[in-house]
């Protein structure tokens, strides 16, 4: 817990997380905004991150039970790339959508049928994004049944990839992470609320 501790400070100081009121990609509305984008401005702190996003995946399915990592851009697949260098493992990216010159793919890297992959995501709010790249890997007839966010937001996105078989794992919740923030005073109760009362 040290490490999800020390990280949501982290993120609340450098302004990575900021409450308030924002539109999403999706255009809903949210008391709070998380641009993990921004970690790699901090280079110390991104190292800490994807050492224990790399701990959390060796504890949970270990490196030897996927052939490649895979990540949608921009901020997924700045975290997949380097994590694919740490444990060194193949990295391909899944378009959102099909390339209008040259090959016309989708799907980006060296892949072969029954390849099992890791889907590494940064933030999953209702899993949209992680979802269509599944269903093109899919298509390709290579094999998911794991995918690690950073953070999830906690708005469905569990449910939704259960249903595509995939199992979502992350490094932080945001229930962990206002929690840790109101306990250390950095947020009121009334933003606690707003937040949880989104969490489903």
């Amino acid at each position: 817990m040290g490490f999800v501790k020390e990280f949501a400070t982290f993120l609340y100081e450098k302004k990575i997380i900021r409450f308030g009121d924002f539109t999403l990609a999706s255009g809903k509305k949210s008391p709070y905004y998380i641009d993990l984008r921004l970690v790699p401005s901090f280079p110390q702190e991104y190292r800490k991150m994807i050492k224990e996003l790399q701990n959390l995946i060796a504890e949970d399915i270990g490196f030897e039970n996927f052939h490649s990592l895979v990540s949608v851009p921009t901020g997924g697949l700045v975290v997949a790339a380097s994590l694919a260098t740490e444990i060194v493992k193949p990295l391909i990216y899944v378009r959102k959508q099909t390339k209008e010159h040259g090959t016309s793919k989708v799907v980006e890297g060296v892949t072969c049928q029954n390849m099992k992959l890791l889907m590494i995501e940064d933030v999953v709010t209702s899993g949209g994004s992680v979802i269509n790249a599944i269903k093109s890997i899919k298509k390709e007839k290579m094999v998911i049944t794991d995918a690690y966010a950073i953070v999830d937001r906690m708005e469905g996105a569990t449910l939704a990839l259960q249903d595509e078989s995939v199992k979502l794992h992350s490094l932080l919740t945001i229930k962990d992470i206002t929690q840790i923030l109101f306990e250390k005073k950095l947020i009121t109760e009334d933003i606690l609320k707003q937040v949880q009362d989104r969490i489903n």
